[in-house]
């Protein structure tokens, strides 16, 4: 039984990561008013004539709306697991509690896409949309990992075989999360206020370590300094910490790093930028399960 839980909670996690990254070509394309004003109907209907912005931002509804299915039974199993005979059963509960959290989460993610859709994507309601996201495929994966009798992970040292995983937090992984998460959500922000094409070049900012220039540029540098800070931080936890978990997370944050210089190297290409989002995504999510 607690099985199928930790099935299903991995299953929304990994859809919420996939609709992540379609939030992302949904910006990315222009389409995010694709459905017009209208929520949850698309341009006033439930099954609108399909142009390609129409498709993309109703593609992105779908699937949001599949993320909710799997969350609302996620918790509901978790409150049946609860009350079939897991009261005694700490991670048990943790895990539950997971679940009830993140149909809160989703809840205020529904509230946040219905409100940037009404205000026509300011890029404040954008933001916090991406973080809730974040936040939701963090709990999310918590509660796969604290559910009895679940497998150990592999981007932490994990429990040994045979016993409950628990929730123990390595510090210095809640470090590297808490800085992660803020530069995802600043990298947000340079992409929905126009900074992205900013800063050229790379790692400097148009040849700069400290931009003069419009208040773009600080945004876009701030966002810069913050992704240094996180891969220096990471490669000394890795270094310390020797264990699988940080170095996995390391190389994704590698990955990322190459991503990005590319991306402003090329000027932007789509698809580079879609990739930033992916795989920014990863990284947050690994600093979650290595944290764990």
């Amino acid at each position: 039984m607690t099985r199928r839980f930790t099935q299903l909670a991995w299953a929304a996690a990994t859809a919420t990561y996939l609709l992540i990254i379609l939030g992302a070509i949904v910006r990315i394309t222009g389409s995010g008013m694709g459905c017009g004003d209208h929520w949850p109907l698309c341009n006033g209907r439930l099954l609108p004539p399909l142009d390609l912005p129409t498709m993309i931002e109703y593609g992105h509804r779908l699937a949001a709306a599949a993320v909710s299915v799997l969350v609302v039974a996620l918790a509901g199993y978790g409150w049946w697991l609860r009350r079939d005979g897991g009261r005694g059963t700490g991670d048990g509960r943790s895990a539950a509690t997971a679940s009830y959290i993140a149909v809160v989460l989703l809840v205020i993610q529904i509230a946040l896409g219905a409100i940037t859709v009404k205000l026509e994507l300011p890029a404040w309601t954008i933001i916090l949309h991406l973080g809730t996201a974040m936040l939701l495929l963090a709990t999310l994966l918590v509660a796969a990992r604290l559910t009895p009798g679940a497998s150990p992970g592999t981007m932490g040292a994990g429990p040994t075989p045979g016993t409950r995983p628990g929730l123990v937090v390595s510090r210095p992984a809640l470090g590297a999360a808490v800085l992660g998460l803020v530069t995802v959500l600043l990298g947000a922000l340079v992409a929905n206020m126009g900074a992205a094409s900013a800063c050229l070049g790379f790692p400097l900012c148009n040849g700069q370590w400290m931009p003069a220039g419009d208040p773009l540029q600080h945004i876009h540098w701030t966002h810069r300094l913050f992704a240094y800070a996180l891969t220096t931080y990471v490669v000394v936890w890795a270094w310390k910490a020797r264990a699988r978990g940080p170095s996995y997370v390391l190389l994704l944050v590698a990955l990322q790093v190459g991503v990005a210089a590319a991306m402003v190297t090329l000027a932007l290409p789509p698809v580079l930028q879609a990739a930033h989002v992916a795989v920014g995504a990863a990284v947050w999510a690994g600093l979650v399960l290595a944290a764990l």
